[in-house]
């Protein structure tokens, strides 16, 4: 009887002292939730240190809500196909439920091409698997803002490779259509490369040739791509 009575008192206790509506503790219940899925681009890949790959910066930058008012979740795995993504990536959004979505997803396709695999069975796979990752990321979360980027030229490999600026151009546009139809955001990443040098780390002397990642400065100009069409 007596410890039934001790236990009444702290309850009592516990309940006097706790705050009113007002003074809630902080919670993570409302925050913005924003993840990160794809490639070794949306990874951080190369970026020194690799909190400086874009995903980050727009965490850091407080693109998508204040940092204070965000959780930040990376599910990029570098060297993964689209796939991969479709496979083992999309599954997690269900799980997270994020409020926004970034994708990186498509070079790996296309380094396909360079081992010999045909270039049109290629492109068919990465569209068919691109509209299943954006459609499906719609239908799992129809509230939620999902963003995608094309793909940039590297000039030291499609000057030597023959048709290979014609397939990144026909990948972006297959990007184009799939977020057309699955009511994705297209973050013009190809127009942010084009012309411009010190955004990739194959122009640094002794590269080797599948040093295909952005340099800090390369991936700052990812990051300002996806700012321009933030919605």
């Amino acid at each position: 009887m007596q410890k039934i009575l001790v236990l009444f008192a702290l309850l009592a206790g516990l309940a006097l002292g706790a705050p009113t509506r007002a003074e809630q503790p902080w919670t993570f219940s409302n925050n913005t939730r924003y993840l990160a899925l794809g490639d070794s681009l949306a990874a951080g890949y190369g970026a020194i240190p690799t909190t400086q790959g874009y995903a980050y910066l727009l965490y850091q930058q407080g693109v998508y809500a204040k940092t204070t008012n965000m959780i930040f979740a990376n599910a990029a795995v570098p060297g993964v196909t689209s796939s991969h993504v479709l496979q083992h990536q999309v599954p997690q959004a269900a799980v997270f439920q994020p409020h926004v979505v970034t994708l990186s997803v498509g070079g790996n396709d296309l380094l396909q091409i360079l081992g010999g695999a045909d270039p049109e069975a290629v492109l068919g796979q990465f569209a068919n698997n691109l509209a299943q990752i954006l459609c499906g990321l719609r239908e799992l979360l129809p509230q939620s803002r999902v963003y995608v980027h094309n793909l940039y030229d590297i000039p030291e490999i499609t000057s030597q490779v023959q048709g290979g600026l014609q397939a990144i151009l026909a990948a972006n546009v297959i990007v184009a259509n799939a977020a057309q139809v699955c009511g994705a955001v297209v973050a013009d990443v190809y127009s942010a490369f084009e012309g411009r040098t010190g955004l990739l780390l194959i122009e640094r002397r002794g590269a080797g040739l599948f040093e295909v990642h952005p340099t800090n400065a390369g991936y700052r100009q990812i990051a300002a791509a996806f700012k321009a069409v933030h919605q």
